[in-house]
């Protein structure tokens, strides 16, 4: 890529032990398997998948809120440069002021017994990022401001809000530490769709202004085409298929990502009723399948795709896609 990488990750995975009774080995939840990916810095970049297809361990694996079994991340601002599976206390710290999530629950998230003033100056004080109350509190109405909260809302509790300005108040207390990168995991998910439209604005229009890299996590495709540059097709801890977005959009090559465009609801009556059915549930992680992970339910699925793993395969373009199929299903006539 010719923009400078912010988030650098190789043949990351991300495991989870599992306790059981009984002798032998305990079973353990793959969350995460072998995820090469970069980020550029300044980019929106989407992260798509089904439930259960590993989206938020790998947000948070960037983030380092859960430990990184194997793999190496690398995370570049031009300042400084973490080795984020190996980074030491101290580092983490400062990490933490420069990467934050903005959570899918605005009504889960916020303290009740908490003014929205002390909920967004609440990093400043336990990072020790301003000296005196004047600072926070300066610090805490810049950012309201860029989030459309007025100084009224400030001396008001959660309760008062709405799901939209509740949301506004958790993208607040995210930016204010000044971050360069911000995971969002399905932070519109739980909004009406007239207000996700608001909230997805404020973050494009809060991403140019400060200059921030956006993780962007979705189940949502039409969301993710509104809003980001770039998109990474997740299923079962795998990538499948990675790109800009128009060209993920106007040409998927995984078999995975075209049921998913397929899916997308259409205004059109005549498109009504075309979607790709895919078969069956996703696999468990703890238990997936050899070869393709995504070979028990692929509509083209041969004898190779149910033996061996296929590896991401550039196709020109920044698109990568792990299919053994993928050329020829590209050369085969429509239809």
């Amino acid at each position: 890529m010719s923009e400078q990488t912010l988030i650098s990750v190789r043949d990351l995975s991300v495991h989870f032990g599992l306790r059981g009774g009984g002798f032998g080995e305990k079973p353990v939840v793959r969350a995460v398997e072998g995820v090469d990916l970069e980020i550029a810095a300044g980019s929106f970049f989407g992260l798509v998948g089904e439930s259960g297809s590993g989206k938020t361990t790998l947000g948070r694996a960037l983030l380092r809120a859960v430990p990184i079994t194997r793999g190496d991340v690398t995370y570049d601002d031009g300042e400084v440069t973490y080795d984020l599976t190996a980074i030491e206390k101290t580092e983490l710290k400062d990490y933490r002021k420069r990467a934050q999530l903005i959570f899918q629950d605005p009504y889960a998230a916020l303290s009740p017994r908490m003014t929205v003033r002390d909920i967004i100056a609440e990093p400043l004080e336990v990072m020790g990022l301003t000296k005196t109350r004047e600072e926070t509190d300066e610090r805490v109405r810049e950012i309201a401001e860029k989030c459309r909260l007025n100084l009224e809302h400030l001396r008001r509790f959660p309760h008062a809000f709405s799901g939209g300005q509740r949301q506004r108040i958790s993208i607040a207390r995210a930016l204010v530490s000044r971050p360069r990168f911000i995971v969002a995991d399905e932070s519109v998910a739980a909004l009406d769709v007239s207000i996700q439209a608001d909230v997805l604005n404020l973050l494009k229009s809060i991403q140019q202004e400060m200059g921030l890299t956006f993780l962007f996590i979705s189940h949502d495709l039409s969301v993710v085409a509104h809003i980001c540059d770039h998109v990474a097709v997740m299923y079962l801890g795998r990538l499948v298929e990675t790109a800009p977005t128009r060209e993920l959009f106007t040409s998927p090559r995984h078999p995975y990502t075209k049921a998913l465009l397929s899916a997308i609801p259409s205004l059109d009556p005549d498109d009504r009723g075309k979607a790709q059915k895919l078969e069956g549930e996703i696999p468990s992680p703890t238990n997936p399948p050899p070869g393709c992970k995504f070979q028990t339910r692929c509509p083209v699925a041969i004898d190779i795709c149910r033996k061996q793993e296929p590896k991401l395969d550039h196709t020109g373009n920044h698109h990568n896609v792990a299919c053994h199929r993928w050329k020829e299903l590209l050369e085969a006539p429509a239809g």
